[in-house]
């Protein structure tokens, strides 16, 4: 057990630290400043943090999936206080443990690049974790309190090495000059409006054919048509604007100037990062004027807008970090795209496919209170669970889901759902599990991409 144990370390530390223990998360060669010291010190503490509780979610989650039976005994360790089943505490217990050692990585790879908003999200984080602790007796709090504590407090010795990213700022201000991005946000809006008119059409005569007209449902449909095709037109564009972040730079030769600067890795990266979601974003709030055209109609909930808004700022985020990783690993833009467009493409069209097939669309039975196909009760609970967690990849998936569970159960984040034998297990909102694992994708590839760009110096 101890050698297993030492070789994750060792593996965790190879990947995460370089190939020796000099080779960081920062330039070890270059002679660092006290504010670069403290900045590595307050990023060291948020990576091992997060890191930590990833595998304290990773074994839990094991010990759940070899007896079940622990539900009980864990559900008063990770939220005592709050009233509820002692599965469904168990489940939004791991779901926040999750979430932590996904923000506290996010939270890493920002203070790295010295970001203002890193500074903002730890305090935020501190406040949250706290009302959590005290409020619902999620103990794993502690595990996030503490390394947050300690790098607020190294933070405010400092508070000026927080700041505006540079290369996002002068990214952004070339993007808006060029005729390009005002023709894309044309564009998108041309297809989104036309979309729109189209699915109006097309769905007017239907409920007219049926001598009712319910507003209710046309407002759903037109709404859902439009968080579709903007979902869909984010995988197309996103990649594309992250793809040749600094393959690019190579391309014009501005690469190696670059290495003589005194702009970090982490800066860069994050930076450029900032400026193709800046530019998402943008297209983002131009978009919601339609999206309100289904409040005319009614049946839509400001509820179903943030979560709709959360979902594709979660893809954005994830799929631009996909692009930055294959730019910093590659040399040629067209490899990246090509690279970054295969995984999406994998994402979208694969993995539902493949969910279906192999757990026969359980999660929407389980919604719909349809029986799912399975020999015993414990393989139902399988079948969802599994279906739960892989839609989660999926864009697409995850936001039919948590549509379905919004209309069918009237349920945000969690739902009961009852098996065979009558026994009642928990199911998790799909949107819920897609964020979570979006942003730690996302933290993970901006790591992995700096300590690529790092080695490459």
């Amino acid at each position: 057990m101890t050698q297993f144990t030492d070789t994750i370390f060792r593996t965790i530390r190879s990947v995460f630290a370089g190939r020796s223990g000099e080779e960081s998360w920062v330039d070890n060669d270059a002679a660092l400043t006290p504010r670069e010291a403290r900045v590595r010190r307050i990023a060291t503490i948020l990576q091992w943090a997060g890191l930590l509780n990833l595998v304290l979610l990773l074994v839990l989650g094991l010990i759940l999936a070899l007896d079940a039976m622990q539900a009980a005994g864990l559900s008063s360790v990770l939220l005592a206080s709050l009233q509820a089943t002692a599965e469904a505490r168990v489940l939004l217990g791991l779901a926040g443990i999750g979430a932590n050692a996904s923000l506290l990585l996010l939270l890493a790879a920002g203070t790295g690049a010295q970001e203002f908003w890193a500074l903002i999200l730890t305090i935020l984080a501190l406040l949250v974790n706290g009302a959590a602790l005290f409020a619902f007796g999620f103990f794993p709090a502690v595990l996030a309190l503490i390394p947050l504590v300690i790098a607020l407090v190294l933070a405010v010795q400092d508070l000026g090495a927080y700041h505006a990213n540079a290369v996002m700022v002068k990214e952004l201000r070339g993007r808006m000059r060029g005729v390009r991005s005002f023709a894309i946000i044309s564009v998108f809006l041309l297809l989104m409006g036309s979309f729109t008119i189209l699915l109006y059409v097309f769905q007017l005569p239907l409920l007219r054919a049926n001598e009712t007209i319910i507003t209710g449902e046309l407002g759903r449909l037109l709404f859902v048509g439009v968080v579709g095709i903007e979902l869909l037109l984010i995988v197309f564009i996103v990649p594309a604007l992250t793809a040749g972040a600094i393959t690019g730079e190579r391309e014009r030769r501005t690469y190696d100037l670059l290495q003589t600067t005194l702009l970090a890795a982490p800066s860069f990266i994050v930076g450029k990062m900032e400026s193709a979601l800046g530019y998402i974003l943008l297209l983002l709030l131009s978009a919601i004027p339609l999206q309100s055209i289904a409040f005319l109609f009614g049946g839509i909930s400001s509820t179903e807008v943030i979560i709709s808004f959360v979902l594709l700022a979660a893809t954005a985020l994830g799929l631009g970090a996909l692009g930055m990783y294959f730019s910093a690993t590659t040399d040629r833009t067209l490899i990246a795209t090509i690279r970054v467009y295969s995984v999406a493409a994998v994402l979208v069209f694969v993995v539902p496919l493949v969910s279906f097939l192999i757990f026969r669309g359980a999660m929407s039975n389980a919604i719909r209170g349809v029986a799912v196909p399975a020999d015993s009760p414990s393989s139902e609970a399988f079948f969802i669970y599994g279906d739960m967690v892989v839609s989660s990849l999926n864009p697409v998936a995850s936001a039919f889901y948590s549509q379905q569970m919004l209309i069918d159960r009237q349920q945000v984040a969690l739902m009961e759902v009852v098996l065979s034998d009558n026994s009642r297990i928990p199911v998790l909102a799909p949107w819920v599990l897609t964020t979570i694992v979006y942003v730690g994708l996302t933290a993970f590839l901006l790591l992995f991409a700096v300590r690529s760009m790092r080695r490459s110096r």
